[in-house]
């Protein structure tokens, strides 16, 4: 098994100069595609359990999924709750099997959310995992908007939390598309010049790819999650295939169609944070 926590993954990157894709899944067809590009392409991959993948899996039974995929190729695999929003939440995951849980706290009161944090950090500790948490309010694409990550905030919230690793608000948006904005550098900067811990990008969609590789190679962002551009190659997939073949019904053939496509677009994901070279 090749099961790591986040910590096993991402301490390797920021001394090695990289960053890895935390890829949001929503179903067994994604997260094997997304496994069997980690495996091609040589590198760790963080397989994340977001609300709306918890809201169609029971955590016990996604646990068990990343666990059987972890089992079946030799790069790390990281089995990661996305966006937590209750201690129980946390503890659920835990007891299924997850190697690192995330605390949403952002919309808190920062005194509350590094309390609730720290929390969750000392049972992930307790259970041998990591734990992630977030500074500074990730919008929503046509929705909430997204409040910066303060610097002075950050070093705080870093030191007095207990986190692995930290998100944080710096022009990413949740849902957005890719190359639609642009992260903005100067904050990065002036976080990374309070904070030593790795720190993660919600909302990498919406990030330029050259962006992303030049922060993965040359800042402290180690984790860049990806999901909506990953839903889009699915879902046009998907359309081709039921185009393909109208007299398709049965929902294994179909959805299984998928995953070539998927594989290929998640492999180029993970490339793009690579090592240079």
């Amino acid at each position: 098994m090749t099961l790591a926590t986040l910590t096993q993954v991402l301490a390797p990157a920021l001394a090695g100069g990289y960053a890895v894709a935390g890829l949001v899944t929503l179903g067994w067809e994604d997260m094997r595609a997304f496994a069997d590009a980690a495996e091609d392409e040589g590198l760790p991959v963080i397989l994340q359990a977001g609300p709306s993948c918890r809201k169609h899996t029971p955590l016990p039974v996604l646990g068990a999924m990343f666990r059987s995929l972890a089992d079946r190729v030799s790069v790390p695999v990281v089995a990661h709750l996305d966006h937590g929003y209750t201690l129980e939440e946390c503890r659920e995951a835990l007891d299924s099997g997850f190697t690192s849980v995330m605390f949403d706290g952002s919309r808190l009161p920062l005194a509350q959310n590094i309390d609730t944090t720290a929390r969750v950090a000392e049972l992930a500790r307790a259970a041998g995992v990591s734990c992630e948490g977030e500074i500074g309010f990730v919008g929503y694409d046509a929705g909430a908007e997204s409040l910066g990550t303060d610097p002075e905030e950050a070093a705080i919230f870093a030191r007095d939390s207990g986190v692995d690793a930290m998100a944080i608000s710096a022009g990413n948006t949740h849902l957005q598309r890719r190359g639609a904005g642009g992260l903005d550098e100067a904050r990065i900067r002036a976080i990374e010049a309070v904070t030593d811990i790795p720190l993660v990008i919600h909302g990498g969609s919406g990030v330029p790819v050259a962006q992303r590789s030049a922060l993965a190679r040359g800042s402290r962002i180690c984790k860049f999650n990806i999901g909506t551009e990953l839903r889009m190659e699915f879902g046009a997939s998907l359309r081709r295939a039921v185009t393909e073949d109208p007299d398709a019904f049965d929902r294994v053939a179909i959805l299984s169609r998928t995953e070539p496509d998927l594989r290929k677009a998640a492999r180029g994901v993970l490339r793009a944070l690579a090592p240079a070279g």
